[in-house]
């Protein structure tokens, strides 16, 4: 059996190829130079197992709108809050998303070894997406581990789990708002005053957003 397993960042998979082959792995170039692939054998499920061992950089997609509600003057603010939005690889990623989509084709498995909090869960699934799209078929698991140790790493490997796909959705909806309400009020904010301000703001950008107020 092949198993692709895919850490959060190429650090990350290149410790734990570490851990897992005792320091015999071969080590070969994805198609982004930033994410190494790290080949070894793994006894998994009772079985000899051939992993497959890679990263990305972080989150793989990204939000966006689509067509004429991209374009600032397109449209009005308000008709943001329901606007369609699609989900995109950016252009610096696709390399690692290409590297993804080859190795997902002749793999039978895929573990998730991203970071076991909310956000790692969601770039999990943004893997799992990747991946399925080329190879429906593959069974996916998550290894749940607080820190890169042998033990960590060992128990990690003989307790997969199902991917937590409420954590999941509760970063999708948290994503989807950000971009919904940043967007809308930094298109009004700006809009308005450098309507009325325009010899101080004109090009400048009135941004909002979430992260910048205080949360107590």
């Amino acid at each position: 059996m092949k198993v692709l397993n895919v850490a959060e960042k190429n650090d990350a998979a290149k410790n734990i190829a570490d851990i897992m082959s005792h320091g015999r792995f071969r080590r070969r170039d994805g198609l982004s130079r930033f994410n190494k692939i790290y080949e070894f054998e793994y006894r998994l499920w009772d079985s000899n197992c051939k992993m497959t061992m890679t990263s990305v950089s972080g989150h793989l997609l990204n939000l966006d709108f689509m067509g004429i509600h991209r374009k600032w003057h397109s449209c009005s603010p308000v008709e943001l809050f329901d606007a369609p939005v699609t989900r995109e690889c950016p252009p610096d990623y696709e390399a690692i998303k290409r590297t993804l989509e080859q190795e997902a084709r002749f793999s039978d498995a895929l573990v998730i070894w991203t970071d076991c909090d909310r956000e790692g869960e969601n770039i999990g699934f943004e893997i799992i997406e990747v991946c399925r799209k080329v190879k429906p078929s593959l069974r996916v698991y998550r290894a749940r581990f607080s820190e890169i140790t042998p033990q960590a790493i060992t128990r990690a490997c003989q307790n997969l789990v199902e991917p937590d796909a409420k954590a999941n959705a509760a970063v999708e909806v948290r994503r989807e708002l950000d971009l919904r309400i940043g967007a809308a009020f930094t298109r009004l904010q700006t809009l308005r005053l450098t309507r009325e301000f325009p010899d101080t703001l004109k090009d400048h950008l009135v941004s909002y957003g979430s992260c910048q107020f205080p949360t107590h």
